[in-house]
């Protein structure tokens, strides 16, 4: 595996585009159809710096290059903003990577999804560490049965549900369908993101990476570590899970700010990447662990005019609640989606 890792000095683009370079010499993929799954626009990131080294390095070795928005249940991306995205102009597009496709997940739509398998119920009861016990079956976005390889990109940051971010985890919850992505995002509101966030090893993690050894292609992964808006200060390429893990490390020493006290008010300003309350509320995840007990949390977002634009109607019914509100009465709620109880709780 190709890595970097700096000190206080960033890695320079080219030092960047080596070690891509590198890992993927490793690979046969002449002739072959090549995937790429990223993040969408709620990640920060040098995804427009990823998008166009991979295409470079890689149109003229493969008879086929696509990209995939891991959405999960984000808003679908306009065209506009996949350019964005990606750093790209509509002209650039239509001309220098006219041969690269650009996608959206569609996580609603069963005729995209492809069961992989299905997770019984012992089996998860075991994953998570005996806070659920129910079978679920596994759906993935079936684009990625139509590619010889996949190669999954993106940063590795703390992370309210799994832990950390990143790897694996552009695959389930990612590119996944609903019952597998409600199971993960439960779970995690049950063990909360008080005891999960910033730790590597997790029982949602446990799950993902089960999920991951049900996809029959293989990947490659490219684990981003950020500094600041899109600088980066470590580079994992090769075995998926292998760089993640790397990656969270680094994170792990970088992204985590140590207190001698916790707060009693916390200010969190949204950026305008954040479009609703519903990826917004990262404001909260993240400060969550200084927020002193009796604390407050006070969200600053004048931009942000919506609760969720995918989960809105459900969250006016279920309102916001911790997660004892939830499993005391469960018979109440049970019929709503994982996903949206537990954005409730954990904000």
């Amino acid at each position: 595996m190709k890595a970097r890792r700096s000190g206080r000095k960033l890695l320079s683009k080219p030092q960047a585009r080596a070690i891509i370079e590198q890992a993927l010499k490793k690979v046969r993929l002449e002739g072959k159809r090549v995937l790429v799954v990223t993040p969408d626009c709620t990640r920060s990131g040098p995804t427009s710096f990823i998008f166009k080294t991979l295409s470079e390095l890689l149109l003229p070795r493969v008879s086929r290059l696509d990209f995939l928005i891991a959405l999960g249940t984000h808003q679908p991306m306009t065209r506009e903003a996949q350019n964005s995205l990606y750093g790209i102009s509509e002209a650039q597009r239509k001309g220098k990577f006219a041969r690269v496709g650009i996608y959206n997940h569609q996580w609603q739509s069963s005729e995209n999804l492809k069961e992989v398998g299905v997770l019984s119920a012992a089996e998860l009861e075991n994953l998570s560490q005996g806070m659920l016990k129910s079978e679920v079956r596994v759906a993935l976005n079936k684009m990625i049965f139509d590619y010889d390889q996949l190669i999954l990109y993106g940063p590795v940051f703390p992370h309210e549900v799994a832990g950390m971010s990143g790897g694996h985890k552009y695959l389930c919850p990612g590119i996944a369908g609903p019952d597998i992505i409600n199971f993960t995002h439960w779970l995690g509101a049950l063990l909360t993101s008080f005891e999960i966030i910033g730790k590597v090893d997790t029982p949602v993690r446990a799950v993902i990476e089960r999920v991951s050894r049900m996809v029959p292609v293989p990947a490659l992964g490219i684990s981003a570590v950020v500094s600041g808006e899109d600088g980066l200060a470590g580079l994992f390429a090769g075995k998926v899970y292998e760089s993640w893990k790397k990656a969270a490390a680094l994170s792990s020493r970088l992204h985590i700010r140590w207190v001698e006290k916790p707060f009693r008010l916390v200010i969190s300003v949204i950026p305008k990447m954040y479009e609703d309350m519903w990826t917004g509320a990262k404001g909260m995840y993240k400060v969550e662990p200084v927020v002193a007990d009796g604390g407050e949390v006070i969200i600053y977002a004048p931009h942000i005019r919506e609760i969720s634009y995918t989960h809105g109607k459900l969250l006016d019914q279920v309102g916001y609640h911790c997660r004892d509100y939830f499993v005391k009465q469960w018979d109440r709620v049970k019929d709503f989606p994982g996903g949206v109880l537990a954005h409730s709780t954990h904000l």
